[in-house]
């Protein structure tokens, strides 16, 4: 009987945290948004950056983590996006590339597969 609520709490929490990632994504997307509307000269481009970026520390810092239950192909895959996204956010800032639009793609077809 414990088992089994502790198995409910388990899979509550991986639903709670898993829902707080799609949030997530959604708000970097949001601010992409905002961002292109805005241009390159808004305080709305600067946040878009700044919060896409620790987004996506954080996402790898946690896929690196040994105790990270998500396959190791996938683990790899998804830290290569998020290294692809930090160096197109790195050559956004330095005037190199427009890939705001690209950045929000690779989000939604992150927070699509979240769900």
């Amino acid at each position: 009987m414990y088992q089994f609520a502790y198995e409910e709490i388990i899979e509550d929490s991986s639903t709670e945290a898993r829902d707080r990632e799609v949030a997530a994504f959604d708000e970097a997307n949001r601010l992409l948004e905002s961002a292109i509307r805005g241009g390159p000269r808004s305080e709305d481009f600067s946040l878009a950056l700044r919060f896409n970026e620790e987004l996506w520390m954080i996402l790898m810092e946690d896929l690196a983590h040994p105790d990270n239950k998500w396959p190791d192909v996938t683990r790899a895959s998804l830290i290569s996006i998020g290294i692809w996204v930090l160096k197109e956010i790195e050559r956004i800032r330095r005037g190199q590339s427009s890939g705001l639009k690209a950045i929000a793609d690779i989000n939604a077809i992150i927070r699509d597969g979240l769900n």
